[in-house]
């Protein structure tokens, strides 16, 4: 029903059907009393930028409210996001995040919003909320695969492009761009009721949809074609996105992507980890991955800078090597007598070694 035509149709079906997209029980009291004494736990390091984007928030819907009632929904939204994050104090704002929490608060309402958030943070946006930007990168990295899988003219003219006009709407669930409550509620719809890895596709679709205009930008204009792509065409026909994309990822699986593009996400990304349903996964699943994610980040940190000092020193690395053979060969060449072969050996090796110690 979330991704047939219309949706959900309007916020009274969603306060029923979210949580169950979500996995999980409005009524479970461990949530509740969770969250009673949110108020007095420690001060989340990125609450000041939580006030500067609420700050900015409600500008297109609802509509027709007074400041006052504005005022009110800009203090829950500050609540939900502030409570979550306090509640999980592991996980890093992203700006944006505000406004995937607002679409929550709007639809479940204050009382709700909370609960829902904190699965979607650990279970479906994770990659999004860890200490590094890196995993969210690798969201975008599978877009050109699948351009290429659907159309590689096209993939070929945004060659010279990076992904990363992609960023902005992916992160924040498409909420920062569209504009109208009912499209991005209808969004939401469809983003719930699948894997992360179909807001790729979407977005793939999306830019499908726009090859006329993007064969009209010489291909070596990336910073045109970058500016185009980074806004969302308008108006936006959602029922033909939604339902190409469902086309496109059902014809051309994420495993099936070019590139072995799939194979290089990590197998704790949401991107895999929400492939199957998310049914079985809780929060403790959630927190389990998010830990494992972090290690794998410092793992893969610690490697990089190994390898960045080691190609810095190379030449020094690679002199304090040659002194260390040449230390055995000359021990060697003692050993094996002073006849004429081994001083001419031991000359021409000495040679070397200078010349590449002063390269």
């Amino acid at each position: 029903m979330a991704t047939s035509r219309a949706g959900l149709v309007d916020d009274e079906v969603r306060r029923f059907a979210w949580p169950i997209l979500l996995a999980y029980d409005v009524k479970s009291t461990a949530a509740t009393e969770s969250s009673q004494a949110w108020q007095d736990l420690p001060r989340h390091k990125d609450e000041d930028q939580v006030e500067l984007d609420v700050n900015r928030s409600f500008i297109y819907y609802p509509k027709n409210e007074s400041e006052e009632q504005v005022d009110r929904r800009k203090a829950q939204l500050s609540a939900v996001i502030v409570q979550v994050l306090r509640q999980y104090p592991m996980l890093s704002y992203f700006q944006g995040f505000h406004d995937i929490v607002q679409v929550f608060l709007l639809v479940l309402g204050v009382d709700h919003a909370a609960q829902a958030v904190s699965h979607l943070a650990l279970l479906r946006i994770r990659d999004f909320m860890l200490p590094s930007l890196a995993p969210s990168l690798a969201h975008l990295h599978l877009l050109p695969a699948i351009l290429y899988a659907v159309d590689p003219m096209l993939y070929q003219h945004l060659s010279q492009t990076q992904p990363f006009f992609a960023l902005a709407s992916t992160l924040t669930l498409y909420a920062h761009d569209i504009q109208e409550y009912n499209d991005i509620a209808r969004v939401f719809d469809f983003l719930l009721a699948h894997g992360a890895v179909v807001s790729v596709y979407f977005f793939a679709i999306i830019v499908l949809s726009r090859r006329n205009e993007l064969f009209e930008i010489p291909a070596e204009e990336p910073d045109m074609l970058h500016s185009v792509l980074s806004k969302l065409p308008k108006p936006l026909d959602l029922e033909a996105l939604i339902s190409r994309t469902m086309t496109v990822f059902t014809e051309h699986p994420p495993e099936k992507l070019p590139f072995r593009a799939w194979t290089k996400v990590s197998p704790f990304s949401v991107l895999k980890t929400t492939r199957e349903s998310v049914g079985m996964q809780n929060v403790q699943a959630g927190l389990d991955l998010f830990t494992m994610q972090t290690l794998q980040l410092r793992r893969t940190e610690l490697r990089e800078h190994a390898f960045n000092m080691l190609w810095k020193y190379r030449r020094p690395a690679m002199s304090l090597g040659l002194a260390v053979v040449v230390g055995g060969v000359s021990i060697w060449l003692r050993r094996g007598g002073r006849n004429e072969i081994s001083r001419l050996l031991s000359r021409k090796f000495f040679d070397i070694f200078r010349m590449i110690r002063h390269d």
